[in-house]
This record gives structure tokens, C-alpha cells and sequence, in this order.
């Protein structure tokens, strides 16, 4: 039987009651990095780009990127350990993470509630203080404390891993 996702408003409340801050901006529908670089240049901290991805052996991750990363998949399975990798279906996304496609964000894993997937975070976004992701939706950024965004992971369950990524 599925759960239902958690909703955006669900994600703020558990935010608030994990006693974390953030400031969240609406905006028009964004699906791809370039879509959203106008973002960038009005919101400080770290903007991301996130990519489900799912090896050959099954296994899932979700890569949070620093926008700009080029994340060069083919020699990625050697720094994370993994098997060849593929982007994983939407389907798979929806069922696991409860996003759609063009929302995949770090508090989607508020919906792995399985721990089926695997949480690499580039090195490179680790240099800001803070950082922006989609609320669950790609109408809205919000902007989080680093280290809050790393608890808020742990609380749902997972070990972030701070990767170079390979470009």
C-alpha cells in the first residue's frame, strides 16, 4: 500500500517543528537549470540541481549538485561506489520521492521513507552558507542554513555523503 506524499505545507511543518528556519519565494514553474539562473542572480546561498539517478544493481541516489556542476555520469559510479548509473523513470521518482519530474529536491527524501536512496551532496555546494531547493514543487526555492539542510536529511532517515563530483 503507498503512502500519500507529503505535501509542501507538511514539509514547512516539519521544518518548524525540527526548529529550522527558511525563507521560501514563489515563482513562475521551473524545470531546468538554465530556466532558473534569474533566481540565482535575486537569492543568495547555493543554488542546486538534483539528479535521481539508479545503477545497474538497482540501487538509488539522489545527487545534489551545486547548479553549475557539470556531474560527469560515467565516472561518477567510482566515487560513489556504484554500479553503472542511469537517470531512474518518473515513476520510480514519484513512488520513491513523491515529486514529479523538474521538482526533485533534497526535501523530497521526506518521502523515502524506506531509505531507498542514497544522499550525495557535491563538495562544491558545501561552501555555502546557505542553500536553495524547490519546496517539493518547482513554483517555490527555499533557502535553508547548510547545516540545517543536512539535519533536516538525517532526520529523514539518511546519511548525507559529501562528494567531489567528478567533472
Amino acid at each position: 500500500m503507498s503512502r500519500a506524499a507529503k505535501s509542501r505545507a507538511e514539509l514547512f511543518e516539519f521544518l518548524a517543528e525540527l526548529g529550522i528556519d527558511t525563507t521560501t519565494v514563489d515563482h513562475p514553474a521551473v524545470f531546468t537549470v538554465a530556466e532558473s539562473q534569474a533566481l540565482e542572480r535575486d537569492m543568495p546561498g547555493g543554488h542546486t540541481k538534483n539528479l535521481f539517478l539508479k545503477d545497474a544493481k538497482g540501487r538509488l541516489f539522489l545527487v545534489v549538485a551545486q547548479s553549475d556542476t557539470q556531474v560527469n555520469l560515467k565516472a561518477l559510479p567510482k566515487s560513489i561506489g556504484s554500479a553503472r548509473l542511469s537517470f531512474g523513470k518518473p515513476d520510480l521518482m514519484r513512488s520513491v520521492l513523491g515529486v514529479e519530474p523538474g521538482s526533485v529536491t533534497a526535501f523530497a527524501l521526506i518521502n523515502d521513507r524506506d531509505q531507498q536512496v542514497s544522499v550525495i551532496i557535491d563538495a562544491r555546494l558545501t561552501a555555502n552558507e546557505t542553500i536553495n531547493c524547490h519546496p517539493l514543487e518547482n513554483t517555490a526555492t527555499t533557502n535553508i542554513a547548510r547545516e540545517d539542510l543536512f539535519e533536516f536529511i538525517r532526520q529523514c532517515g539518511h546519511q548525507p555523503t559529501i562528494v567531489e563530483l567528478p567533472t
